[in-house]
């Protein structure tokens, strides 16, 4: 999840909206890794939350030059249910399905946690973009925030590890589009519900206050199941 540079305001000022942004963005996408597979009967899995530190000055222009060159400030490791991408899912579900009917229900899991992989990536930048346009007072909504836009708000490696789904989903480049505009339709609809937006708040307000460097699935869970 990168983080793009940010307008020229006070240093620690700075550093605050730095930190915000940042802790809403990540909250965003863990939050979805835990409530969104339990929403789908999906399976629990690992990940953990990891930051790198912004104290000072020299941090802050350490961390803009990062961003500059693509690296991460902060990042969910782990959380995907589908580790290993297939190079054509096509493929594989023709594989499943030729010769066993009974691998029908095991292909619509797998379908089910494939896009859902997607939509929590998008919940990451979607969050941040929902807290920023709070914090500036603007309004919110899907014909004001696009897909494109998403790379405003720390979503371009999120945005690339979505095409590189929809690239082994199939090779027709106007279904990868369609799709991803419908999986962009969910993550909206999940970050403009309520009670997950709180759940959001209620964590990225941890992680603020926490000010760890990992934060663990663990700790994610207990503070949403609180």
């Amino acid at each position: 999840m990168k983080r793009s540079a940010v307008t020229a305001i006070p240093l620690q000022d700075k550093i605050k909206e730095h930190r915000q942004c940042i802790a809403f963005h990540e909250a965003g996408h863990a939050a979805a890794i835990y409530l969104n597979n339990k929403a789908n009967n999906l399976p629990p899995v690992f990940f953990q939350i990891i930051f790198k530190d912004i104290k000072s000055e020299k941090d802050y222009d350490v961390t803009v030059y990062q961003v500059s060159q693509g690296d991460c400030i902060a990042k969910v490791e782990g959380g995907r249910l589908i580790e290993s991408l297939p190079p054509s899912v096509e493929g594989l579900v023709h594989k499943l399905t030729e010769h066993n009917a009974s691998m029908v229900q095991l292909v619509e899991d797998f379908m089910t946690a494939f896009e859902t992989d997607i939509i929590n990536l998008l919940i990451g930048p979607l969050a941040e973009a929902r807290y920023m346009a709070a914090t500036d007072n603007e309004a919110f909504n899907q014909h004001l925030i696009s897909l494109k836009a998403l790379k405003n708000y720390g979503g371009t490696s999120d945005l690339a590890l979505a095409n590189e789904y929809l690239q082994s989903l199939s090779a027709c480049k106007d279904y990868q589009v369609t799709k991803l505009d419908d999986l962009f339709k969910s993550a909206f609809k999940f970050i403009n519900d309520n009670s997950n937006w709180k759940a959001v708040t209620k964590l990225a307000n941890y992680i603020l206050k926490s000010n760890k460097n990992i934060i663990s699935c663990e700790e994610v869970a207990l503070v949403l199941e609180q």
